[in-house]
């Protein structure tokens, strides 16, 4: 199982944090470090200093690390309109020399929408421009140099683009989708995805929708292996039970009452809650820490569960 960490920043991170908890991921020898992609915090945080801006902040990464790819868990299609997405992920892509990955979801949080001024549809219309931006970024991206783009999109409508500029990977920057939904989800990921991800899920319901999407790779005409699969889930190591609660307790969480999206506890115990993810087909896992200052446990993760999952 390969192996990355994801964060939270909307909470409460300024960039130099996230270069700090970025660099530790590289040091570990994780292959990915990914953020939310978000403009208000939840819960009970004031979320100072405040957000920053996902590919903004991809873009420092990218410059300050060497090996490990970079994302987003995920984008949301409702925050930037597909062609400048497409040049900005492009951008970052070759500033990192090809190290980009694209996650793109509906959007779902309405209280950042309306505190910055963003339109949030409902969730029918959410759906339709999601699509559609999957159509534009990778059909701009797939386009051959010196070929024209154009999509007849009820909401994206694009004329003769030149589709510059080109991104470093080739075809492109791997997508990844991800969700519950029984029917429009895997449909999109059998047709645009390079990575499907199952979230905050218990291991019966995980195999369940990977079940749908194979399916729908295979209504395709596409091989269900060509698709990466992905789980995420926040995670609270520690060399102790008393570390692990202590853990929980710093990021406001209830150590008695963690629920099925959470993988917590030594590090042995978290290698066998990983295992019952492979167990279930995932390839990938998401280890989400919500305390962007705790790199000790970033330490913990890497020499201690790392070796025990990461096969070559």
């Amino acid at each position: 199982m390969d192996l990355r960490i994801f964060t939270e920043p909307q909470q409460g991170a300024s960039y130099e944090q996230q270069l700090r908890m970025a660099r530790a991921t590289e040091d570990g020898g994780f292959s990915a470090f990914f953020r939310s992609d978000h403009y208000l915090a939840m819960g009970e945080t004031d979320g100072l200093p405040g957000p920053t801006d996902s590919w903004i902040a991809l873009a420092g990464l990218a410059r300050e690390t060497s090996r490990i790819r970079l994302g987003t868990m995920v984008t949301a299609a409702t925050f930037r309109l597909p062609g400048p997405l497409a040049i900005s992920v492009a951008q970052v892509d070759a500033m990192s020399g090809g190290r980009v990955e694209l996650g793109l979801g509906t959007g779902w949080y309405e209280a950042e929408h309306t505190a910055y001024g963003m339109p949030f549809p409902p969730l029918a219309e959410r759906f339709d421009r999601f699509a559609e931006q999957l159509a534009v970024i990778t059909g701009l991206w797939e386009t051959p140099v010196g070929q024209r783009f154009s999509y007849p999109g009820k909401y994206y409508p694009v004329l003769d683009s030149p589709a510059l500029p080109k991104p470093v990977q080739s075809p492109r920057p791997p997508v990844i989708i991800g969700g519950g939904g029984a029917r429009k989800t895997p449909a999109l990921a059998a047709q645009y995805a390079d990575e499907f991800n199952m979230g905050f899920s218990s291991p019966s319901r995980t195999a369940e929708q990977f079940g749908r999407v194979a399916a729908a790779c295979t209504a395709r005409g596409r091989d269900p292996e060509s698709l990466t699969r992905s789980v995420a889930h926040t995670v609270l190591c520690g060399r102790t039970d008393a570390e692990v609660r202590a853990r929980a307790v710093a990021i406001g969480r209830d150590p008695s009452d963690l629920g099925d999206g959470t993988i917590a506890g030594t590090p042995a115990q978290i290698v066998d809650q990983l295992g019952s993810f492979v167990d279930v087909g995932a390839q990938r896992a998401y280890l989400q820490l919500m305390d962007i200052d705790d790199l000790d446990q970033v330490e913990l993760l890497a020499s201690e569960v790392m070796p025990q999952v990461v096969r070559s």
